[in-house]
């Protein structure tokens, strides 16, 4: 049943055009380029980094089923589940099945950022999913920041419920990746871990499996070799790749909120050739003027140019 995801899945954003509608075309370039690339694992779409939530019901289906055929069936596409409540997100997880999705990367309910959750709730709604839709689910681990991280124990049983093979872990407290990451590794040995610290890479990548960030949209090359970097313990290696990024994750991850990272990626992927402008969804807006040219030769010091795109 479990996928392997031990590698890089990119968090690819969903595509505009210019009058705001889904760029199936553009899709099609950007999936087909991310699906060809050795060490790419699998797409997560209709995440943060995707605008998943600013879409309709129907654009949710219809964006899985095209970076599905996009990929020609190279690469599992896992869909983003975001809904409030548990019924439904289990509905939602339905629906990314029949669109062709193969997994689900399961949000907590927004609820929880500000009021926090009721101790075994966020276990009911995984297994409310993965009864309804029987979708393989990979737990999503938020920010200690938030009200939405869930402690040790809640993770443990989410990760012992059927249908859970992953964990996506962002908690952006290196105190607790420290201490609960060998945790989690050695009571549930199969669960593929993976990191999603964008902007943190390189203090994680040590102790997983692979990454499952927005940044491999735009940065596929870099971020397979520094997972593998990471796999052979090569400290120098995983350094090198690190500070050769470090004005790409300035440009895109360093901005005021994060939110602005889906807005950089999209710039980002216009200076790679992926994308032929940057189009996002409100609430999202516009970079500043000069933000493109910013990223665009950020990219050029990275040695990230133009990517190759099959016709």
């Amino acid at each position: 049943m479990a996928l392997d995801l031990r590698g890089l899945t990119p968090a690819p954003v969903t595509p505009f055009t210019r009058e705001g509608a889904v760029d199936f075309e553009a899709i099609k370039r950007l999936g087909g380029w991310l699906g060809s690339i050795d060490g790419v694992k699998g797409l997560v779409v209709l995440g943060h980094a995707g605008e998943g939530t600013f879409l309709t019901q129907e654009e949710q289906a219809q964006v899985i089923t095209a970076f599905v055929d996009s990929t020609e069936g190279r690469v599992p596409v896992i869909a983003g589940i975001t809904g409030e409540g548990s019924t439904v997100a289990a509905l939602e997880a339905k629906r990314a099945v029949e669109a062709g999705a193969s997994a689900g990367l399961v949000y907590p309910s927004h609820g929880w950022l500000r009021f926090g959750y009721q101790d075994g709730a966020p276990q009911v709604r995984y297994r409310e999913i993965y009864e309804t839709s029987g979708l393989p689910l990979i737990l999503f681990q938020y920010p200690d920041a938030t009200k939405a991280t869930y402690n040790l124990d809640t993770q443990l049983e989410i990760a012992d419920q059927e249908g859970v093979f992953a964990t996506k872990n962002g908690v952006r407290n290196m105190k607790r990746w420290d201490t609960e990451i060998p945790v989690l590794r050695a009571q549930h040995p199969d669960l593929q871990i993976l990191t999603c610290h964008d902007e943190y890479l390189l203090h994680t990548m040590f102790d997983v499996d692979g990454a499952l960030v927005g940044y491999g949209g735009l940065a596929p090359e870099p971020l397979i070799e520094l997972i593998a970097a990471g796999k052979a313990k090569d400290y120098a290696k995983a350094r090198e790749i690190h500070d050769r990024l470090m004005p790409v994750t300035k440009t895109v991850y360093h901005r005021g909120s994060h939110m602005e990272g889906t807005v950089a990626l999209k710039e980002g992927l216009v200076a790679r050739g992926i994308l032929e402008h940057a189009t996002v969804r409100s609430p999202l807006l516009p970079l500043p003027a000069g933000a493109h040219e910013e990223i665009a030769a950020a990219l050029a010091s990275a040695r990230l140019g133009a990517a190759l795109v099959a016709a």
